[in-house]
């Protein structure tokens, strides 16, 4: 039995952009009628629910006359605008046959690495909840850049699952779950029934994006997992054209592929910090700075640092990455970048000589800093 959703009291539901329109034809109004009755299931059941939806570009690409997703940034945020309005119109107009109220969220990276605006989407959604509202979340692409994007709503499931500590990420999509190989190339792939979310060897078994419409594949889906699991939320992905599929999750059944979260809750603040998708600047490690921090849970010192990148004042978050670029860990930072590049390599005691003054011996305090 599958006890993960039945155990659940707050509850981010994903749908995709092929289960909630006509394959790429503008929003397919009988299918959101049924997540809808599903949805208002749970709510029946005493669970709180937040819905993740994708559609807005695909209503926006037939209502505007494209007949592919555009690649012209301008465009696409043009169909995002006028697709909105109709997928609020249709969310609302479906959830309100089983008396259930809606509201609209959009979000774009920038609301979340904002610490004030961070704790304000978490007061609403978290608001809301409590009034019996179910929010529809999506990406805000009328604004959207690469900079600041999430780059696909598996992601942002994963991220609000965080930001106001779901206990469970259901991830709806065109297949069945994880298979230990791409099934639509091998007849032999197995459907993996139960995994850790965060496991190496699921990211190498999942592939590229199955959906010209969608943005996001299962590589996606597994690591919106990972990323759900660090505030403690365990993930389903499953089929999201299996008849009445989250009330059967709701009642126990085993469908598709549970990854459960081994870890538990970080404190707000460095959940906060881990969710960052952006930084605006990174040091680089030494490895002895590497093991310290990631074997040891040692703040970082300035003579452990060898290069500091970009521009950042003090108290942003930055990355910290190891000698071959990868990130180890992101953080606080106690000094500028401007700084930092004047007490790298030295140790702590020479930091006031150095600067004419001394804000702390830590580049990063290990109390501002988290493991990614």
């Amino acid at each position: 039995m599958n006890s993960v959703i039945q155990k659940a009291t707050r509850v981010i539901i994903k749908v995709g952009s092929s289960l909630v329109t006509n394959d790429g034809r503008g929003l397919d109004h009988a299918a959101i009628a049924r997540w809808a009755a599903q949805i208002a299931g749970l709510r029946a059941l005493g669970k709180e629910v937040v819905l993740v939806s994708s559609g807005a570009v695909a209503e926006g690409m037939l209502r505007l006359g494209f007949e592919q997703r555009p690649t012209d940034i301008h465009e696409l945020q043009a169909c995002a605008a006028v697709g909105q309005m109709g997928l609020a119109q249709i969310y609302e107009t479906s959830f309100r046959a089983h008396q259930l109220g809606t509201a609209q969220v959009l979000l774009t990276h920038a609301d979340l690495a904002d610490r004030e605006r961070y704790l304000n989407a978490r007061s609403t959604l978290t608001t809301l909840l409590r009034l019996g509202v179910v929010p529809i979340i999506n990406e805000n692409d009328t604004v959207v850049t690469d900079e600041i994007k999430f780059g696909d709503n598996d992601t942002l499931g994963a991220l609000v699952a965080n930001l106001i500590e779901a206990d469970a990420l259901i991830i709806l999509t065109d297949q069945h779950g994880l298979f230990s190989a791409d099934p639509r190339k091998d007849p032999n792939a197995q459907l993996i029934r139960q995994g850790r979310a965060g496991d190496p060897a699921l990211e190498a078994m999942a592939g590229g994006a199955g959906s010209s419409i969608g943005r996001g594949g299962m590589l996606t889906k597994i690591l919106a997992a990972k990323r759900a699991a660090k505030s403690g939320a365990h993930t389903i992905i499953a089929w999201g054209r299996d008849s009445d599929v989250l009330t059967r999750l709701a009642q126990g059944e085993a469908i598709g592929t549970e990854l459960t979260a081994q870890t538990g809750h970080l404190t707000a603040r460095k959940q906060w910090m881990a969710d960052h998708l952006h930084t605006v600047g990174q040091v680089v490690l030494d490895a002895g700075a590497v093991q310290k921090l990631r074997d040891e849970g040692k703040s970082l010192l300035p003579i452990g640092v060898t290069a500091v990148k970009g521009e950042f004042g003090r108290g942003a978050v930055i990355t910290c990455v190891n000698p071959e670029g990868h990130p180890v860990a992101r953080g606080l930072s106690n000094y500028t970048s401007a700084e930092a590049r004047r007490i790298m390599r030295k140790p702590s005691t020479e930091i006031e000589a150095i600067l004419g003054f001394v804000e702390g011996p830590e580049l990063i305090h290990r109390d501002n800093l988290v493991l990614v």
